[in-house]
């Protein structure tokens, strides 16, 4: 086995979901995966935590959902109960087709979401984190040769995540103390406000609110957004390929929206539920050891010279206590590349322009 296997499942244990002896441990598993979840069973049973491993297919998922009639149980009990008796819940990606799921109708996986909404919130109230163990799936998607992918994974993952939360904090600071953020670049120029929004230095572990690993970015949840938005870099979304999104936003809400390639896709997430118009993310990209898009939301979201804004559901770390945020039973990321001809601001200020932050050395105010 690769030692660096081990070592990203001694990260995700230790770091990333913080597991101590005792606690009740759902450990996700996808069809490739294999290797990285025999470490992390490795890493549960030293620590003393207690193990329940399942099977996370994407085939499986589309199997039962083109079989079935879309009209879902709300919040079966046993999955209910599996998610509320949990201290901490990893999912371990890997499937065998990052495709699988391009044929099941939008308005299908939006139903069966929306009926676990409540199974959802549980797995949220837990120690949850996702992480991905590089595959030649995976490989192929992003165009590269697996050994070339594995390097590129590890790169990202196997972090000095403490010097990348100390830099990261940086940001934080600015968004907390901050009122309005606008991101202008060609075909965009949007203006979203934070005001009493409290910014998460998501830098992969549970003790900074961060539930991805890798991770290495600064996201809040923004609202009464207004202007127009591009999404340049290509991401896959439910199975289906997207390209060259447009959003229009008016009192907060999307107004008009299209796209290059995979128009349905977008439309499809966007009529899911009232929420599904609205932002519930800003995220700012800052992991530098993510150094091209691969097509996988999970590493693009976070590379550096990025912005990445979703739709939908807000995550309550956010938000003030006893706040209601943005509710939806999707939370679907795109992404904006602003190394170039770009600029964010904050409060009028230029916080960074063509990806360069105002601490870092080449900024250009």
């Amino acid at each position: 086995m690769d030692e660096r296997v081990r070592e990203h499942a001694a990260v995700l244990v230790d770091w990333s979901a913080q597991v101590e002896a005792g606690d009740d441990v759902v450990v996700s598993v996808g069809p490739d995966a294999h290797d990285l979840a025999v470490a992390v069973a490795r890493e549960l049973g030293e620590r003393g935590a207690n193990l329940l491993a399942t099977y996370s297919s994407a085939e499986l998922t589309r199997a039962y959902l083109t079989a079935h009639d879309g009209d879902f149980d709300e919040d079966p009990a046993h999955e209910l109960g599996l998610y509320e008796g949990a201290d901490v819940v990893l999912s371990i990606g890997g499937g065998r087709n990052t495709a699988a799921m391009a044929d099941v109708p939008g308005e299908l996986q939006g139903a069966h979401r929306k009926a676990h909404s409540g199974v959802r919130e549980a797995r949220y109230d837990t120690r949850w984190v996702s992480t991905r163990h590089p595959t030649r799936s995976l490989a192929q998607q992003a165009g590269m040769a697996y050994e070339e992918y594995r390097d590129f994974a590890y790169d990202a993952i196997l972090r000095d995540w403490e010097s990348l939360a100390a830099e990261m904090a940086n940001m934080k600071d600015i968004l907390d103390a901050g009122s309005t953020v606008r991101l202008v670049k060609p075909g965009t120029d949007l203006t979203m406000s934070i005001e009493g929004r409290t910014a998460v230095n998501s830098a992969a572990s549970v003790r900074y609110d961060s539930h991805n690993l890798p991770s290495g970015e600064v996201f809040t949840a923004p609202y009464d957004t207004e202007g127009v938005v591009t999404f340049d870099v290509p991401m896959t979304i439910n199975g289906a390929a997207v390209r060259d999104v447009r959003l229009e936003f008016d009192g907060g809400e999307v107004v008009d929206f299209e796209a290059g390639e995979g128009e349905d896709a977008l439309g499809a997430i966007l009529e899911t539920d009232p929420g599904a118009r609205r932002l519930g993310e800003l995220g700012i990209g800052m992991n530098r050891g993510i150094d091209r898009f691969t097509d996988n939301i999970l590493f693009d979201e976070k590379m550096g010279d990025t912005v990445h804004l979703a739709v939908g559901r807000a995550y309550d770390a956010c938000l003030p206590e006893g706040e209601s945020g943005n509710e939806s039973a999707v939370h679907t990321d795109m992404i904006t590349d602003v190394s170039e001809d770009a600029r964010l601001e904050v409060d009028g200020e230029v916080v960074q322009r063509n990806g360069t932050f105002r601490w870092e050395t080449g900024f250009e105010g």
